[in-house]
């Protein structure tokens, strides 16, 4: 009880730089004082707490949330949209978010059931990144830039690693449980598969994004650099 306490008094400083309370329960848990303004100290000694109570928490509620290296990017996005396409997991559609704004791909558009850029789950997981990125509801797939690249394993898709992306296009990002909607699949031009070797044969949708986002990104950008 007293660590589960340190540690939301600890956080409470982090977010709101008040320490009173903070320097009382750390002599009553008899710990040496802490500075309180060295970020990395302060982050050790609140995993430090949570490890006395078998507590762990996902990125976006830990402390840095802000790194030295983030910057007001001046780089231009990619004409490259992302539908997710009933994407059940608020994690999931932050993480998608925060890596499309970390390659500059392009618009975001979100089918009905995926969870939108209000929610706070999303908020928090894309790093509060949710905004620098153009996100839309309600577009049909008739609507979104042509052509319709599945992320899907399907026979004789072939590998992401051996296609070469056009300059413009929007990348389908199916359903965690069941992939891509039998509507989006047939709708779409060309599907690709990541070329897994491992016992399991699938990727969670997120991880999965993250690496065709930084093929799609090297390709983009280095033809670029040539014209």
């Amino acid at each position: 009880m007293r660590h589960t306490w340190a540690a939301r008094t600890l956080r409470y400083y982090h977010l709101k730089a008040k320490d009173t309370l903070y320097r009382r329960i750390e002599s009553w848990l008899e710990l040496p004082l802490l500075d309180l303004q060295d970020i990395k100290a302060l982050c050790d000694r609140y995993h430090f707490h949570l490890a006395q109570i078998g507590q762990s928490w996902q990125e976006h509620n830990l402390f840095a949330s802000h790194q030295k290296s983030d910057i007001d990017s001046d780089i231009p996005f990619l004409q490259i949209g992302v539908y997710l396409d009933n994407i059940r997991s608020a994690f999931n559609v932050g993480s998608i978010i925060r890596t499309v704004e970390a390659f500059r791909l392009g618009p975001i558009y979100f089918a009905k059931q995926t969870p939108y850029i209000d929610n706070p789950k999303v908020q928090k997981t894309s790093m509060f990144t949710f905004d620098k990125v153009s996100c839309y509801q309600n577009r049909s797939l008739k609507q979104l830039p042509k052509p319709l690249i599945a992320l899907e394993t399907v026979p004789n898709a072939p590998s992401l690693f051996d296609f070469t992306f056009p300059k413009e296009f929007t990348l389908l990002l199916g359903n965690e449980e069941y992939g891509l909607s039998d509507r989006a699949l047939s709708m779409a031009d060309q599907a690709l598969q990541i070329p897994l070797y491992g016992f399991k044969q699938s990727l969670n949708v997120a991880s999965a994004f993250a690496i065709v986002a930084a093929v799609i990104s090297n390709q983009q950008r280095r033809k670029s650099c040539f014209h």
